[in-house]
């Protein structure tokens, strides 16, 4: 049976420990950071052995490649690519200019990734940033309005999607007025309801057709008092699935981020019950990850059935694409600054 959880790993290949646990517990997907990378060739075989362990040819494999401070992926062998925010700067009286490179953008990604077998990029940051927040969100974010970050958010869904990759909307219900940082902190919102729903989740809501979702670990006190989206029943029931009307999967945000209390078992547990189809834990530290998985059940039910879903809008056959001419149209809409 297949675990409800995304973990992580330790190095550059499987340690035998690793692929071992890995065939007994059989995570759903994978997820890969820069401490997994070295090159391609590296990273390929990286992704082989990962789903050579679940023995499922489509099994997600995941990244975090945002661009900006956030991008595992980079120099000598990849290109840096420029935070959400750069695009959302473009110099443009027409908006549609600042759309059609933020898709050219997420495409040349999509690209990257394809070619080495990862299949959903952790994109796009759907948080709409306000003047006073912790700045764990900042340039990630596309805009500072909910319309200029729902525009280009679906633009790099487009994008991803058409070159054969899953986007994972992020961080819903919204994660951009948070005072702290969740890796570090547990953040309290404590902004009125009306406010959150025409502010915060309306990105979130204009693309709720995408596949897969991340929560924010974020507490709003006007939703749950007591508990943070990725473990509260209540944000899940009555704004992730209600107001905002997200059907798609929802994976929980990393269980090892220090916003979360409790032991990992309890972290695990607490977020499945709330209503995630899927829990996510990052660091490749093997004890938490037992942890976690005695803390998970078998995918199946409505899980099982989103689960599929998502994998079900994996392009087999991307769209015709010119790696050249979209270089060149990238780097003359950012004057050369991110083609190093």
């Amino acid at each position: 049976m297949t675990s409800a959880a995304i973990l992580g790993c330790q190095g550059l290949s499987l340690s035998h420990e690793e692929e071992a646990f890995f065939r007994d517990v059989q995570p759903w997907g994978f997820i890969l950071f820069k401490r997994n990378v070295d090159t391609p060739d590296q990273v390929r075989k990286m992704v082989d052995q990962l789903r050579a362990t679940v023995e499922r040819p489509d099994a997600p494999v995941l990244i975090d490649q945002e661009g900006g401070r956030v991008q595992r992926l980079g120099p000598p062998h990849w290109r840096r690519y420029p935070p959400g925010r750069a695009y959302g700067d473009l110099p443009a009286n027409d908006p549609l200019l600042r759309r059609e490179i933020t898709r050219l953008g997420a495409r040349l990604l999509a690209h990257d990734l394809a070619e080495l077998g990862i299949n959903v990029d952790c994109v796009p940051v759907l948080d709409v940033p306000v003047e006073g927040a912790h700045d764990v969100i900042g340039d990630r974010a596309y805009a500072k309005s909910p319309e200029g970050v729902a525009l280009l958010g679906r633009a790099a869904c487009e994008g991803l999607i058409a070159g054969g990759v899953l986007p994972v909307i992020k961080h819903i219900p919204g994660h951009g007025r948070a005072m702290a940082d969740s890796h570090l902190d547990l953040p309290v919102v404590q902004t009125g309801y009306d406010e959150l729903e025409a502010w915060d989740f309306a990105p979130f809501r204009v693309l709720s057709d995408m596949p897969m979702a991340m929560t924010a670990h974020v507490v709003y006190t006007a939703i749950d008092p007591k508990l943070p989206a990725t473990t509260s029943k209540k944000a899940m029931r009555q704004v992730i699935r209600g107001a905002i009307g997200f059907d798609g999967l929802v994976m929980s945000d990393d269980l090892s981020m220090k916003a979360l209390g409790g032991g990992f078992a309890d972290r695990a547990k607490a977020s499945l019950a709330a209503g995630c189809d899927v829990v996510l834990h990052c660091n490749g530290d093997m004890a938490e990850m037992k942890a976690v998985i005695a803390g998970t059940k078998a995918l199946s039910g409505q899980a099982a059935r989103r689960a599929k879903a998502a994998l079900g809008r994996i392009s087999r056959s991307p769209e015709p694409f010119d790696v050249e001419e979209a270089l060149a149209r990238f780097d003359a809409a950012f004057e050369g600054r991110w083609a190093a």
